[in-house]
């Protein structure tokens, strides 16, 4: 420790040294008496080390939400987010996904989830000033092969989807190279996943992204109606572990999840977390909900002068993205397609 650099009289200074006391911590352990002890110093030299220590201590001390947000200009990575590669989607979450915590995407089939994650694998791979965090991206597949040939797509197309970012630096991306795909369809192969290889690459900075396809399907065959504790006890502990990965290493986890029907109109209506104007809900119930930092909703909705089931064949059928819940958001929702180039928001 370098005591030169505390607002110390010469005196304490060469106490300090002749003591062997080399840091802040061995100083807050001992008591004043055994402090005036060890450095031969009267009482109040010894009261004004523990003051002077004390505050240096506390000018790097937690700060709340209210501070942080107030001078944020200095504090930048606390607001930083990952951007969806559109400002239409960006608005509607302020900036896009927080780096810390488990964002849930949720919807029917064909409502366009995989689209997102697929892009925002894509996103993160660009500089901080273009919304990205200029590393690569795990996805975990659980149930369906990896749509390779889609992604090939949008790599293709990002010219057109990324109209804000010069082509030279697009040009320099090499997507495909930083996309690392992981198979996991059971419980223990997931588990080995995310505690070994993913800890790996988050801890070698090689991502910055984890994009699970789908939660639901690792809980659809493997427990019985008798065993929902043992299910709920499952959910808390890779909850627990992808909150741990996110917060180490500041990075969003993004978890897809399945949607199931309503019971009844009415016990559809008492769940406040449900899509405005749907009747289905996230999979896995509350144990899972407790665990999400923000949940998402996507759902196809009909074009004007079509029939719910034409739209559904549309291609480019608009989509809504809703936010369900979030601590820095409202509820409120969006419009957007999934075109050739990449999901785009409407206005």
């Amino acid at each position: 420790m370098d005591w030169d650099q505390f607002d110390l009289n010469p005196k304490t200074i060469a106490a300090l040294k002749k003591a062997d006391i080399k840091s802040v911590k061995e100083i807050l352990n001992l008591s004043g008496a055994d402090l005036q002890r060890l450095m031969k110093l009267p009482s109040a030299d010894i009261q004004c080390l523990l003051k002077t220590v004390s505050h240096t201590l506390r000018r790097n001390s937690m700060l709340t939400a209210l501070q942080l947000y107030q001078d944020k200009d200095n504090f930048p990575s606390q607001h930083q987010k990952l951007s969806l590669g559109c400002s239409v989607l960006d608005n509607l979450l302020k900036g896009g996904i927080p780096l810390v915590g488990i964002t849930e995407l949720a919807g029917e089939s064909s409502a366009g989830k995989t689209q997102i994650g697929l892009q925002l694998c894509l996103c993160v791979q660009y500089p901080y000033k273009y919304g990205g965090l200029e590393s690569g991206a795990v996805y975990i597949c659980t149930e369906d092969v990896f749509p390779s040939k889609r992604l090939q797509q949008l790599i293709d197309q990002q010219h057109k989807l990324r109209a804000d970012v010069p082509a030279e630096i697009i040009q320099k991306i090499r997507f495909g190279n930083s996309i690392f795909v992981e198979q996991a369809a059971d419980l223990d192969t997931f588990q080995q996943c995310i505690t070994r290889r993913l800890s790996l690459l988050l801890a070698r900075g090689m991502v910055r992204l984890v994009v699970i396809d789908s939660m639901a399907a690792l809980f659809r065959s493997e427990f019985g109606p008798a065993e929902a504790a043992l299910k709920a006890r499952y959910l808390q502990t890779f909850g627990a572990q992808l909150h741990s990965l996110s917060t180490r290493f500041r990075t969003p986890i993004v978890c897809i999840n399945q949607v199931t029907d309503a019971v009844s109109e009415s016990e559809a209506a008492q769940c406040s977390w449900r899509a405005v104007g749907s009747r289905v809900t996230p999979a896995l119930g509350i144990t899972w909900s407790n665990q999400l930092l923000m949940r998402l909703m996507v759902r196809r909705v009909s074009l004007p002068g079509h029939s719910p089931g034409a739209a559904s064949h549309c291609a480019g059928s608009t989509r809504t993205l809703s936010v369900v819940f979030a601590p820095h958001l409202p509820p409120s929702f969006c419009y957007y397609t999934v075109q050739l180039e990449g999901v785009k928001g409407t206005k």
